[in-house]
């Protein structure tokens, strides 16, 4: 009613997850919230996604009412109206004569006329259309009911709503994917970025879209489309672990072309504009420059990249290293730092000794949990699991197939220096590794910073690399120069941004928690 559903998508969400936990899936209090989410859905344009949530609350409704009950009109109301947005005139028809019947059979003359007469209205508009449509020999039946339609991009108002960011992500492997949307919404608000496509690569790379979509929906960003992209350069009979979370959710807005998705995001946006931001195998940006090379050199202004590069000193050019994202498909990561340099397009690269450089303690996610939104209680327990599960993965031999591209350098030593501050392992250990660690690495929180100019120039320091005339830009090139100004004042800011992103999306003070 205030116009302003896409705020409401947040609290919505959380109230069908606390009432399936109070009154499990089968009471109307569980429809009823299902049927609110559908209306803010239904509001920001999403009528799919309106049109599912309502078909599950229906199902509990004809089961937990008696036949034919007035309680339902409402709802098959509201499912009329949302099929008519999808373009489902027939089924809108049908539902809504449905809702007369049940009302004439429950109502005497007179009683909840207005609902009646609306009903009515309805009815005999759609009649009306559905015949205009049938006596059309162009479009008989294709336009009485379709498959959801590519919407449109708008071209972004830059100096209103911030700069245009593409991102490409592998989120479910570690959770600080997820913080990094966590923080990109809070940067949103600030109108400072603006993501125009979030694109899940690295196999199961259909499983990873859902989880990004749950996530950007839980944190006020439902209006920002997902796509999804390649396997990242892993083979199609290898499926990497993809962690749980109650809102991950199969959307029928999910783009399947995640590539389609890009080209037609960057022909919205002004020449020289958008930022990529790649916290993730390099294989769909390197499809990004094959396939459109001209559309990239024209609407691209830098490329941001969670990575690494080999010594500035060796050669003329940027190398990438063996950093993760890297060794998913190093064919790929080689290709797009070749291309970027030769076409003149800068990249930032933030390394492993950038992250290395501001750990955080595991005790911020206890606090972000406070918040009690979804996303941060579920951060929460999954780090813990994939700190163990990273664990599992070091102590196994550098070729074991099971460390999943996990860099040779990444054994034991390296685990224990790099989150308990120390080099020897000890025989004790017979609990949980979690119970040991002092210390969590935030890469690609980071590296979303990294893409707004002032936090850049506040909290980073660089190597540059010129190139053809073009500056290329390292943050952390060493343990001893991580590229970080000052820890404190970094974890502070990103600590903020996360409590902000929680807390505002479900319309709390952050001092009642803090």
């Amino acid at each position: 009613a205030l116009g302003r559903g896409g705020e409401g998508i947040p609290l919505a969400l959380h109230a069908v997850e606390i009432r399936k936990l109070i009154f499990g899936t089968s009471h109307p209090a569980y429809a009823h919230a299902l049927s609110v989410l559908a209306s803010c859905y239904h509001a920001v344009g999403r009528s799919f996604d309106a049109r599912d949530c309502l078909e599950k609350c229906l199902e509990i409704c004809e089961v937990a009412f008696q036949k034919n009950h007035a309680n339902i009109i409402p709802n098959l109301m509201n499912y009329g109206n949302v099929l008519r947005s999808t373009g489902d005139l027939v089924k809108a028809r049908i539902v809504y004569q449905r809702a007369i019947t049940i009302h004439q059979l429950n109502f005497k003359r007179g009683q909840q006329a207005s609902q009646l007469e609306k009903c009515k209205t309805e009815l005999e508009d759609l009649s009306r259309k559905i015949e205009l449509l049938e006596s059309s020999a162009s479009s008989a039946t294709n336009n009485l009911s379709h498959a959801p339609l590519k919407v449109p991009f708008a071209p972004p108002d830059i100096e209103d709503r911030g700069t245009p960011v593409i991102v490409f992500t592998d989120i479910g492997r570690d959770v600080d994917d997820e913080l990094a949307l966590v923080v990109m919404s809070s940067l949103r608000r600030m109108h400072l970025l603006n993501p125009i496509a979030v694109i899940t690569t690295l196999c199961p790379e259909e499983s990873r879209a859902h989880l990004a979509r749950g996530t950007l929906d839980a944190i006020g960003m439902a209006d920002v489309p997902v796509g999804v992209g390649s396997s990242g350069g892993v083979d199609s009979d290898v499926e990497l672990e993809v962690y749980g979370a109650d809102y991950s959710r199969a959307s029928p807005c999910i783009h399947e072309d995640g590539m389609g998705l890009v080209y037609r995001a960057l022909e919205s946006v002004p020449p020289k504009s958008a930022q990529i931001l790649c916290i993730a195998s390099l294989s769909d940006v390197a499809t990004l420059i094959r396939e459109r090379e001209e559309l990239f050199t024209t609407k691209v202004k830098e490329v941001i990249l969670m990575g690494g590069v080999v010594s500035l000193e060796a050669g003329e050019a940027l190398i990438p290293d063996s950093a993760y994202n890297n060794n998913c498909d190093v064919s790929a990561a080689r290709f797009v730092y070749k291309k970027c340099q030769e076409l003149g397009v800068p990249t930032a690269t933030l390394s492993r000794w950038a992250a290395y450089g501001c750990p955080i303690p595991p005790q911020l996610l206890d606090e972000i949990a406070k918040s009690e939104h979804m996303v941060a209680t579920n951060v929460r327990g999954v780090s813990k699991l994939s700190i163990d599960q990273l664990w599992n993965k070091v102590i196994l031999h550098p070729a074991d197939p099971r460390r999943e591209k996990l860099p040779s350098r990444c054994d034991i030593n390296w685990f224990c220096r790099t989150f308990m501050g120390t080099t020897e392992v000890s025989k004790d250990w017979t609990s949980s590794i979690w119970s040991h660690v002092k210390k969590l690495n935030m890469y690609d929180p980071l590296a979303v910073l990294l893409c707004v100019p002032a936090y850049r120039s506040t909290h980073f320091k660089w190597k540059t690399k010129i190139v053809n005339g073009v500056q290329h830009i390292v943050v952390g090139t060493s343990e001893l120069d991580t590229g970080i100004c000052n820890r404190l004042s970094l974890y502070h800011e990103y600590a903020t941004l996360f409590l902000t992103a929680f807390t505002e999306s479900l319309h709390k003070e952050k001092s009642s928690f803090l």
